[in-house]
């Protein structure tokens, strides 16, 4: 994914109205929901996530296997 169109989804998923939870699914299948529109911010192909807790989750968009547009719990099949 380039650094712009990683941008692009990750704006339009956390400006949406109203706000969905969406995931993010790392390499190595580390995956997180985004349950915040405020809880993330994306800038330059890096993002951070801050996790319930206040724990943040950085990545950027080499990292990026799949944004899904649904809660992790949601079945792919």
């Amino acid at each position: 994914m380039t650094a712009e169109n990683f941008d692009q989804v990750l704006q339009g998923l956390r400006t949406q109205s109203p706000f969905r939870v969406f995931t993010v699914e790392l390499h190595g299948g580390k995956r997180f929901e985004v349950d915040h529109p405020g809880a993330m911010v994306v800038r330059d192909g890096v993002a951070v996530f801050l996790a319930p807790g206040g724990v943040p989750i950085w990545f950027d968009h080499e990292s990026v296997t799949q944004i899904v547009g649904a809660p992790a719990s949601t079945s792919m099949d």
